[in-house]
């Protein structure tokens, strides 16, 4: 993280177990404006987990989290309702499995959120959707239902929802696990295009070329804890952990 700029997300010394399998444990992690930070590892090693506590999906058993200036959680116990509605205002979330809204058009599915969770005007909510599902090279398919488009469609639209409610931050759980290589082709040219206009980003993948050329910071998750952090390049080309090492040999073999 950039010194001296306030993060957009700040995790400190974060904890959770589910039973007696503890799943995070000590993770600290901040992203700043404009940074886009792949997370990588083993299936298990937590990532998945690390991205729920970060949208509040899940609750922390320990340790805080802030949005920039405003403390949702510390010591494990959560802000008011207000302040956790705050929260959701400032990020967005895309999943492996798109949760589009199955009877939805796919305009409808752009625009509703904004209308109705930040009750913004109805034709300035649809004039925006429109933009964004024509950036994501879905003009033409704004009255279908999610059932009608590719997979790689329905996570087009599913970014373009995310980004329709102003995020300062959008999420990515492995958003091309679920697709083929063709459609995995197209979802990643729509994230490199954001990243060229330097939105904030997390993103889970299990796609190393991709973090490689994308992230400006690789994050190396194994066993609920933070093995290897820093530039993409040094993690990907020169990592300094063993278990780094071991990792990207298997996924490159």
């Amino acid at each position: 993280m950039t010194s001296g700029t306030e993060s957009v997300v700040s995790l400190e010394h974060a904890r959770k177990s589910f039973g007696d399998t503890p799943v995070l444990r000590d993770i600290s992690l901040s992203v700043a404006p404009g940074e886009v930070v792949a997370v990588i590892g083993p299936s298990g090693g937590g990532k998945s987990t690390l991205l729920r506590c970060l949208t509040l999906l899940e609750r922390l058993d320990d340790g805080s989290l802030s949005y920039g200036g405003l403390n949702v959680a510390s010591g494990g116990s959560y802000g008011e309702k207000n302040v956790l509605a705050q929260a959701r205002q400032r990020f967005g979330l895309v999943f492996q499995n798109y949760n589009l809204f199955p009877h939805f058009s796919v305009l409808r599915n752009v625009m509703d959120a904004p209308v109705v969770v930040q009750g913004r005007p109805r034709d300035e909510a649809e004039a925006e959707a429109r933009a964004l599902l024509a950036k994501m090279g879905l003009a033409g398919s704004e009255d279908k239902v999610p059932c009608q488009l590719s997979g790689g469609q329905q996570q087009r639209a599913s970014i373009a929802r995310a980004l329709a409610l102003h995020p300062k931050i959008v999420y990515f759980d492995e958003p091309t696990s679920a697709l083929d290589p063709e459609l995995t082709a197209e979802v990643l040219r729509v994230i490199k295009g954001l990243a060229a206009e330097r939105m904030t980003m997390v993103i889970v993948t299990h796609e190393m070329g991709f973090a490689r050329e994308v992230a400006d910071r690789v994050v190396f998750m194994d066993g609920g804890v933070i093995v290897e952090e820093g530039p993409a390049e040094q993690v990907m080309e020169h990592p300094r952990e063993e278990r780094t090492r071991a990792f990207l040999r298997q996924r490159e073999a």
